[in-house]
């Protein structure tokens, strides 16, 4: 079924303001009224700090917004609308990648004390319907956004304090406060592993786990030079591994992946009487119940809220069922009371799929309440916990359209999408990701071009072709991925013929709700490539199989190195040593100067609408691109921090597969075997930085 959305009580927006270029130079800065529309110049630039001084490009729109803010009193374009616009509440620009408008936010994130633009998510729904592979998904996608953002689940909560603990036993757990799908490398519930030893496809052949150098081909890292440890010397240090992930995740439990991590509760903790948490726990009649999972509730909200007010916080998510009015009046009650400014967006998911439903209930039964339990039993309790909710369950409706309170209605995770009142950047950016949503099942292959003659040479970005050696990398890639996608068939048909319900114990993976063997042969297989040669060519033997479906996109280009553009790295650092320094100092702010200079957030930017485009689809898709863009996917998909994301190691040669789950990904790592022509899969595969200089 085609994913909708719906959108209700839109509100009235004023027309965008228009420049009238002939005035430009002449008028002085400030809106004008004639003919009925905002004039704004664009005087000279010059030191915004003075005051005779002409502004910056960007200062006259700067003080247009501030202007057309005092014209309307209190932020309210149109009587009675309150926070209708971001602009009435917020000092920040309106996005990571937007323009430089405010000195308070000079990177475009959420500053501390811009409180109104601050978000509040708070999560509706019976149990079993998605709300933690929603939430996990969220969070990884506003942190990719670089948005700081949390998940606190008050079921982890509830485990937490709950749980009988042994006297003087350790409190060991997972936190309280987040939630993240897990990853599988390589099929296995195991750590990621140390990236093997990198293939440099710029010097001879290596035999079989020699180590190389990685080179760059693009305009955001320089290659190993003189003076800098081998990857035999880097292999061993630990220091270069951007850190282990481990993997029990959303379907056993969880493990923190987000920039702020809680460690091992290691505190002695005292006897605790054993509290039944069957499925008379959560019956509405259960008074004593009922008040502690209201208070589980509210410590979680509080802990949320001291996060987004204290701690640097943007976005906070209460992951937690909210099924009844009351607990959703009394969370918004205490949350206005702490901070009336704080935004709030309800989010309820609805799953009307029988198929949909037993996918979740498999994944319950493999999570922390049912581990280890009889399969049968605890399905049957589980659906006694979810009749127990139904019996009190009033989903979102009259009452919050009433109030004006935001909301998103999510049903059957995205094949229809109802939205209320949003408002704000972050409300309809997570709208238009929450339509992307689809559990059909498929793989993403990332992969760069083969070898350069720019990589030969060590220039920065350029459009060069591609060397012997990289044209015999593409027509192996060809190979190797026509074979995987047959492979890839024949497994998920014995998968789907293998499942029961209740599974059996040890049971783990759950088929895909959207899973039919006529959808599997019939899947269509995308290529896409950026519009440089290298990566065009790289693709070249796809283009001749009417089973693959090639596409160039321009946002997929490497990143621009402005006037560095197609220099040697080592000119770059001799000739221009305080921009390398600067670079080197902050990777993911800086900006390469010169005519269309790019840094890594304008390449997250421009990734935004790449990365819901392959959410969206039900195709199986291999993307052929460049070092940074490489690294800025591969953050998005693993769970990456903002500080991993630029030192992210992807050498040419690597190839990885990633296959989305209803829990999480499953991850493997393939190594370019030359002398073989073949892929050798890497079975002790880490995340690595790149090596620098010392």
């Amino acid at each position: 079924m085609a994913a909708t959305s719906s959108t209700t009580n839109s509100s009235p927006r004023l027309p965008p303001p228009t420049l009238n270029s002939a005035d430009c130079d002449q008028q002085t800065p400030g809106p004008s009224s004639s003919n009925g529309n905002l004039t704004l110049p664009e005087p000279a630039i010059a030191n915004p700090c003075g005051d005779d001084s002409q502004q910056p490009s960007h200062y006259s729109l700067h003080h247009a917004l501030k202007d057309l803010h005092h014209t309307f009193p209190q932020g309210k374009l149109f009587p009675g609308m309150q926070h209708d616009t971001p602009y009435a509440r917020s000092i920040s620009s309106t996005a990571p990648t937007s323009p430089r408008l405010s000195k308070v936010s000079p990177d475009g994130r959420i500053a501390n004390r811009d409180v109104g633009a601050k978000l509040v998510i708070i999560m509706v729904g019976l149990p079993a319907r998605g709300k933690s592979y929603i939430t996990n998904k969220l969070q990884r996608y506003l942190a990719w956004q670089q948005h700081h953002s949390k998940i606190f689940n008050v079921g982890n909560r509830r485990r937490v304090k709950v749980e009988p603990k042994q006297p003087g036993s350790k409190m060991t757990t997972t936190p309280i406060h987040t939630q993240v799908a897990s990853i599988l490398v390589n099929g296995n519930e195991m750590p990621i592993h140390e990236e093997p030893p990198e293939l440099d496809l710029n010097d001879t052949v290596p035999d079989k786990g020699e180590a190389a150098k990685d080179v760059d081909d693009g305009s955001e890292e320089e290659p190993v030079t003189e003076g800098m440890k081998t990857e035999d010397e880097s292999a061993t240090d630990e220091s270069n591994i951007i850190r282990e992930v481990k993997t029990n995740g959303a379907a056993n439990g969880t493990e923190n992946t987000s920039e702020d991590k809680t460690g091992e509760m290691a505190d002695q903790v005292p006897a605790a009487p054993a509290v039944d948490q069957s499925a008379k726990f959560f019956d509405p009649n259960n008074q004593k119940a009922s008040r502690l999972r209201e208070q589980f509730a509210i410590e979680s909200l509080d802990e949320l809220l001291d996060y987004l007010l204290l701690n640097g916080g943007s976005v906070g998510i209460l992951d937690a069922t909210n099924s009844t009015l009351r607990r959703r009046k009394a969370l918004v009650e205490r949350i206005t009371r702490r901070e009336p400014k704080l935004g709030v967006l309800f989010i309820e998911s609805v799953c009307n799929d029988p198929s949909l439903l037993e996918a979740n209930m498999r994944l319950k039964l493999s999570g922390p309440d049912y581990k280890g339990k009889d399969p049968a039993r605890s399905l049957a309790d589980f659906k006694q916990r979810v009749k127990a909710y139904e019996s009190a369950y009033e989903p979102i409706g009259d009452y919050e359209e009433e109030h004006n309170f935001q909301y998103i209605k999510m049903v059957d995770v995205g094949r229809k999408i109802i939205t209320h009142r949003l408002r704000g950047f972050l409300s309809d950016g997570i709208a238009a990701y929450l339509q992307t949503f689809n559990l059909s099942p498929r793989q993403i292959w990332i992969t760069r071009h083969g070898q350069s003659y720019d990589n030969v040479e060590g220039r920065t970005g350029g459009d060069s072709d591609l060397t012997e050696r990289g044209q015999q990398y593409s027509r192996v890639l060809y190979a190797f991925l026509k074979y995987k996608n047959q492979e890839w068939v024949v497994e998920q048909k014995n998968k789907i013929a293998a499942a029961s319900f209740p599974p059996l114990p040890g049971d783990r993976t759950p088929p895909y709700p959207e899973a039919h063997y006529q959808d599997l042969d019939e899947k269509n297989f995308c290529v896409w490539t950026s519009m440089l040669k290298r990566t065009v060519d790289t693709a070249h033997w796809f283009d001749c199989d009417d089973d693959f479906d090639v596409k160039a996109w321009e946002c997929l280009n490497e990143m621009h190195g402005g006037k560095f553009e197609g220099m040697k790295y080592r000119d770059v650092e001799e000739q221009f040593p305080e921009e390398y320094r600067k670079r080197q100092e902050d990777k993911l702010h800086y900006i390469y100067p010169g005519m269309g200079g790019e840094g890594y957030l304008s390449v997250i930017g421009r990734l935004r609408e790449m990365i819901r485009e392959i959410e969206r689809i039900t195709d199986h898709v291999c993307i052929i691109s460049h070092r940074s863009l490489c690294s800025v996917l591969m953050a998005y998909f693993m769970g990456l921090t903002r500080s991993e994301i630029t030192d992210l190691s992807i050498p040419l040669g690597m190839l990885y597969s990633i296959e989305p789950k209803p829990y999480g990904i499953e991850f493997h790592a393939y190594r370019y075997n030359e002398k073989l022509g073949w892929f050798d899969e890497d079975h002790n595969y880490k995340i690595r930085r790149t090596e620098k200089k010392t």
